[in-house]
């Protein structure tokens, strides 16, 4: 099938093949590739459209973590959190409905049909605080730390529900290494310290 493509699409998929991973519209028109080309990729599904305007190679392996990845490449500045983070890092038994994400108060929503995404608003010390990078598929994906997710969940309690917090930070005591002191910081930066004391003290 390759064989009868035009010489510019051979080399546009040579390119893809050397950059791997999930690419914008940006940064292929970046790296030379015709619009043109592209759509002739994309049409003849040697490119996978993941949303609009997000690509990667359809004969690459399969994505880990497809939705949030997608966000992550259409929205740089988005942070996972919430019950999306807390399915990243397995504490919860909850299946994300949306891809939940924190931006900074005042800055615009990312228009995203597909996955459905959740924005919530953060303070600058909130928003800035226990980021974790991850590099999946090529893309940088920014999700908050076990302990600050679960101080986010305290404080957004009564839309995500205080069964889904309670059973994260009953997994998240469970872990080896889990730190009450970073907990409580977050907890701090959240103020949600004093809410969150009576549960640790109770399950500790």
């Amino acid at each position: 099938m390759l064989a009868t493509l035009p010489n510019s699409t051979d080399k546009a998929i040579q390119l893809l093949h050397n950059q791997k991973g999930v690419l914008c519209t940006a940064d292929m028109l970046h790296m030379g590739i015709h619009p043109r080309t592209l759509y002739k990729l994309r049409d003849t599904g040697v490119l996978e459209q993941l949303s609009r305007g997000v690509y990667r190679l359809a004969s690459q392996e399969p994505i880990e973590q497809l939705d949030l990845v997608t966000v992550a490449a259409r929205c740089p500045k988005a942070i996972i959190c919430l019950v999306s983070a807390l399915s990243f890092h397995q504490l919860t038994t909850q299946i994300p409905h949306s891809v939940s994400i924190a931006l900074p108060c005042g800055s615009e929503a990312p228009r995203i049909e597909y996955p459905p995404i959740s924005v919530h608003r953060f303070s600058a010390e909130s928003y800035g605080a226990g980021i974790d990078e991850h590099i999946i598929d090529g893309v940088s994906l920014q999700v908050y730390n076990p302990e600050k997710t679960i101080a986010d969940c305290f404080k957004f309690r009564n839309k995500i529900g205080m069964d889904v917090v309670l059973e994260a930070l009953k997994f998240y005591l469970k872990q080896k290494q889990f730190n009450v002191s970073s907990l409580l910081e977050y907890g701090r930066i959240c103020h949600v310290e004093k809410i969150m004391k009576p549960y640790l003290e109770a399950l500790l």
